[in-house]
Formats: C-alpha cells, structure tokens, sequence
C-alpha cells in the first residue's frame, strides 16, 4: 500500500529527539500509520572515492529503503550490518522496521517515510525549501558545488569558529571562503588535506564552536540528539548536511536546527548528470 502525500506544509511541532520523532511517526502523527505501509525494498550500497589532489579515500556505506515514490538512506560504519539485511527486510511492514530493525535500517525507514509523507521536491514548489541544482561533471566539480552549497547556509563572522562533524575536504575549503575557522571532528580521519589536526571528541568542538556544521550520519551513530541538544542549550547555530536521513534532519528545523541542506538519493556522487539538494533555513538563520 502507497501512502498517500500530504500536503507540503511545514510541520507546526519540531520534534525534540530521534525516537520521540519516531513514537510520532508510528502514532500516525506524520502522515499514515506505518503499519499500513511495506518496505517495497531494502539495498545498499558500499562505495569509495578518493578525489583528485587529495590522499583520503572516503569509504562508505549506505542502507536504503524504497517506499512508494521515495526512498529513505542512511549510512554505517563497517560490521554493522550485512547484505543479508537485504533479503530479510524487503517486503517488512514499515512500523517492525522502525520498531526492531538495527539503527541505520531504522533511521532509513524513517527517511523513507517522512519523504513520501512530505517530498523535499513538494516542500520546493511551496516555497519551505531552496532547491540547488549541482552541475554535471566530475566528482571534484560536483563535491566542491556541494559543499559551497552548504557553507553558504553559514551566516558567520570572519574568523568565526565552525565545528565541523563529519570532515569532507571540499567543506573544510568550503568553510574557510566563507571566512569560518573550521575546527574538523571525526572518527575516522586524523587530519585534513592540508594537515589540519581532526579530533574525535565531539565534547570538545561543541563547546568551542560558535557555530556547528554536521553530517546527517550523526542520526546513525546515536550522536545527533548530543549535538542537537548541546547546540539548543548554547544558542549557536546548527547546520546540518544529510544525505543519511534528510527528511529526518528537517524534523528538527526550529528545535535545534537552523539550516538543513538536504541531497535526497540518488546522492550526487552517484551521478555525472545534474541533481538537485534542497536547502532549509528557520526564520532568522
């Protein structure tokens, strides 16, 4: 059974946490009631880049869901779960995903869900959200349009400090055009492309920062909530940059949220052709 759209209205109650989000969803509060709806398909994806001039090979993979008309992603890191998830979720109502499934299958099903309910395309034509069209070409062309995209929702003052969780090259040079001091975090790399020191405590940037940019895979690893929280209580402007879970992170505009860049699937590394990310600003961002 195909959902039925509702209207692309921005919702009136931002939500406060990711599960309070999802207890919303299976209550029907979003849209109908997940346990009317299939996961019509379950994949994903693993993939590398390594961009030209740089020496970091980004490693990724990603869980997605189709549902109706949309498709929902999240990404993971290595060992979390297997192909099998493939074969045993397909087919699996909705609210059971949401329910019981790993975090990155659950956080998927939730994208999936509040992009059918709510497509970024639909909240486009009612004016909720900016639509940026990357141009075709390479990947460096594309990730450095991508990411110029997402530090132009920055509203900074020169020399400003700017978390950023989730290091990609291209935002850290994105950041710095804007006149941003990055202060890079992530688990995996140790320094950027041009020797900057990136440090894995999270703590550490949230309290320094006087404005934060992160990835939407902090909704897989269990650290957005932190984030969202510590950003709310500090009154600093968040950003957030999601391909996993977009439709996700824009629950949060208005309670914590300041400016959401959102690159529904296909992501743009998948593609050579134009695509379209949609950007999201609350009132005064």
């Amino acid at each position: 059974m195909t959902p039925t759209t509702t209207a692309p209205t921005t919702p009136t109650t931002p939500s406060t946490s990711v599960d309070a989000l999802i207890e919303a969803v299976l209550a029907g509060e979003h849209g109908p009631l997940p346990s009317s709806l299939v996961a019509t398909s379950v994949f994903w994806i693993h993939h590398g880049t390594r961009l030209a001039g740089g020496d970091t090979t980004y490693l990724n993979q990603y869980v997605l869901v189709r549902l109706g008309g949309s498709f929902g992603g999240c990404a993971f890191e290595a060992g979390e779960i297997d192909p099998s998830i493939c074969r045993d979720s397909s087919g699996t109502p909705l609210d059971a995903l949401l329910r019981e499934a790993p975090r990155p299958l659950r956080i998927a099903a939730l994208d999936a869900y509040l992009s059918e309910t709510r497509p970024h395309r639909a909240a486009a034509e009612a004016g909720d959200a900016e639509p940026v069209t990357l141009p075709a070409g390479t990947p460096e062309l594309r990730a450095t349009a991508r990411d110029a995209a997402i530090a132009g929702l920055l509203d900074i003052e020169e020399g400003a400090e700017v978390g950023l969780i989730g290091v990609v090259n291209p935002l850290v040079a994105a950041i710095r055009a804007r006149g941003g001091r990055p202060l890079p975090c992530d688990l995996n790399l140790k320094a950027t492309q041009w020797g900057d020191p990136v440090t894995a405590d999270m703590h550490e940037v949230l309290e320094r920062a006087q404005a934060v940019v992160a990835t939407g895979m902090t909704l897989s690893n269990g650290t957005f909530d932190t984030i969202l929280e510590r950003c709310r209580s500090r009154g600093i402007p968040l950003v957030v940059y999601a391909q996993t879970g977009s439709a996700v992170a824009r629950a949060f505009l208005g309670s914590g949220v300041t400016a959401l860049s959102a690159e529904p699937f296909p992501f743009s590394q998948f593609s050579a052709e134009e695509t379209v990310l949609y950007r999201y600003r609350t009132a005064g961002a």
